[in-house]
């Protein structure tokens, strides 16, 4: 098995460097990084994680805290785009349970449970609708976390989220460009950020457009197919139905099913328009707005490590993505 030594002398360049490369130390140009990075790869170089953590105090591994089912079909990519900046970094992910110990009674703070593993630093993700003063020890800590879709920041915390109010300001225009000035909207519960966001993205662009809200056609739901198809059932009893229904893509897949089992049709009787693009979307044709859900998991990966390096940071919000398929149609 292959050494630093083996690596620098390979590379030509000095042990030390091979060490700014593995701890990501500033002050190596970038193509020297590349080259020692490409070597190391080579040469299937893998740096004893005791040794690495005696030197530089880290354990190199990452927290995350997630109280939802790691399978959730959003969170599996966000995961992927963690995996992809952590792992060629040489960092290990500790997933933490969001439990007490039931046996001792034992109730770890988020703080204390990352310092006790030893991480060094945390992720917070799948939080939707809390009370933010739990997290209040975090923020004042100096362990290095970052959130998803939770906008609180701290001496050592910050978050990145998609805009979501853009997002749903462009599915809203983009049915109004199609003629459809009766849109009804189903979003997720009270709490969850990017539901409140996209929901005040949906009635400033009425008022933008000169539309009237009406709040007979704003629902709101825990998320699943489901549900959505149980809202749609009720949207068809209305004596003034809309024309077109927003709603986030777990919701609009139910409404597209309900459509039908009345003998409806998509986009005939009813456009509708999701948020978030998952897999089954294109499946339904579903025109949606999309975000980068790997995207999202990279951008926190690269902040908690800029935290974790003690380099400036601040939040960050990505852009989202109309994808036209074909359940929206002109009227």
């Amino acid at each position: 098995m292959a050494t630093i030594n083996d690596i620098a002398e390979i590379a030509k360049v000095s042990k030390a460097t091979v060490s700014k490369v593995l701890n990501n130390y500033p002050g190596v140009k970038e193509e020297t990084k590349e080259h020692v990075l490409k070597v190391m790869k080579e040469n299937n170089y893998w740096p004893n994680s005791i040794a690495r953590s005696l030197s530089t105090s880290r354990s190199y591994t990452i927290g995350i805290f997630d109280p939802e089912r790691l399978n959730n079909f959003f969170f599996r990519d966000v995961f992927e785009g963690v995996e992809n900046v952590f792992g060629i970094k040489g960092y290990d992910i500790l997933y933490f349970t969001n439990k007490q110990w039931e046996d001792t009674w034992v109730n770890f703070s988020y703080t204390e449970k990352s310092k006790n593993r030893s991480v060094d630093g945390v992720m917070m993700m799948g939080f939707g609708a809390v009370e933010t003063s739990q997290f209040d020890e975090l923020l004042e800590s100096d362990m290095p976390s970052v959130f998803i879709d939770i906008n609180l920041v701290g001496k050592n915390t910050t978050y990145v989220s998609s805009d979501n109010v853009e997002g749903a300001r462009k599915a809203i225009k983009y049915l109004y460009q199609l003629g459809h000035q009766k849109v009804a909207m189903i979003k997720g519960p009270v709490g969850f950020k990017p539901a409140s966001d996209r929901f005040i993205g949906y009635q400033k662009t009425l008022n933008e457009l000169g539309i009237e809200y009406n709040p007979d056609w704003v629902f709101s739901s825990p998320y699943s197919t489901e549900a959505g198809y149980e809202v749609m059932q009720e949207i068809i009893k209305l004596e003034e139905r809309p024309t077109a229904i927003f709603a986030e893509d777990i919701f609009a897949i139910g409404v597209i099913q309900a459509i039908r089992d009345k003998g409806l049709s998509v986009p005939g009787d009813f456009s509708v328009i999701g948020f978030d693009n998952i897999e089954l979307s294109e499946h339904y044709e579903l025109t949606t707005i999309s975000q980068n859900r790997v995207g999202l998991g990279e951008a926190a990966a690269k902040l908690l490590l800029k935290i974790i390096d003690h380099q400036s940071f601040s939040p960050v919000i990505l852009p989202t993505e109309l994808v036209i398929r074909k359940s929206c149609l002109r009227i």
